[in-house]
């Protein structure tokens, strides 16, 4: 009876995220999943768990996991590498700033001799972007991170990524809805709007000008079976909505 009134309850904003991370690896066949971030991790799982069956999964070291958490297999670190640079990962990073090519910057704010604010660093964002798919996840959605310009590229963009045979950005999510890059020039496009979000509010949140169909959808629904998934085996202790509120 719990879960029966439990998945009556409609979808939480964060439930949505949930769905639309997970919709990016719809599709991609037997390649690593790399979420970086709660509401990834969940998505990542819950893809495995119906749409993805092929979708490996690791703990973020050496082991292949299954949803569940068992281990399924082993990764030596040299076949790791050539999973990572041969096209063979999606990874879903986070984003301090991103700019309407899919630049994104996780190291500094400001100029790069003198920032005004100093961040992880740009770690393995370049190999990541240029050597195989790579989207984002993005919390709160701000016009300081969704920028003009980036002040340091880290994730390489498409105006920059000529020649790079894997480089592929399928879709940013954000707090407020799902972008991608299906633009003749590649640049930021507005695929679909979470439920209770206006277009007015994401342009007053952007800090350049989206493309806008004419019809924007809105981001799918989770199904009976996947809201079940995710809200009692998945994260049955809700902590989804630490990174996105109701």
């Amino acid at each position: 009876m719990t879960g029966t009134r439990v998945a009556l309850l409609p979808p939480t904003r964060a439930e949505y995220c949930v769905i639309a991370c997970a919709e990016a690896w719809r599709g991609n066949g037997e390649v690593l999943a790399g979420p970086m971030g709660l509401i990834p991790a969940v998505g990542a799982r819950l893809a495995r768990l119906t749409f993805a069956p092929d979708l490996l999964l690791t703990d973020g070291e050496a082991l292949l996991v299954r949803p569940d958490g068992t281990t399924e297999g082993w990764v030596p670190y040299r076949k790791h590498l050539a999973l990572v640079t041969g096209g063979r990962r999606h990874v879903m990073m986070g984003a301090s700033q991103i700019d309407r090519f899919g630049n994104q910057n996780i190291s500094c704010i400001g100029d790069w001799e003198r920032p005004k604010r100093q961040l992880l660093g740009v770690r393995g964002a370049p190999v990541n972007t240029l050597n195989n798919p790579t989207s984002y996840w993005v919390p709160r959605h701000a016009r300081r991170v969704f920028v003009e310009r980036v002040d340091m590229v880290c994730g390489v963009g498409y105006d920059h990524a000529d020649g790079a045979r894997h480089h592929r950005i399928p879709r940013v999510v954000s707090n407020l809805g799902v972008f991608d890059f299906a633009t003749p020039d590649h640049s930021m496009r507005l695929a679909s709007l979470h439920p209770g979000v206006t277009l007015q509010q994401v342009r007053e949140a952007t800090s350049f000008e989206l493309t806008v169909p004419d019809e924007v959808p809105a981001t799918r629904e989770p199904t009976p079976e996947e809201l079940h998934l995710i809200r009692e085996v998945i994260d049955p202790g809700n902590t989804r909505a630490r990174e996105v509120g109701s």
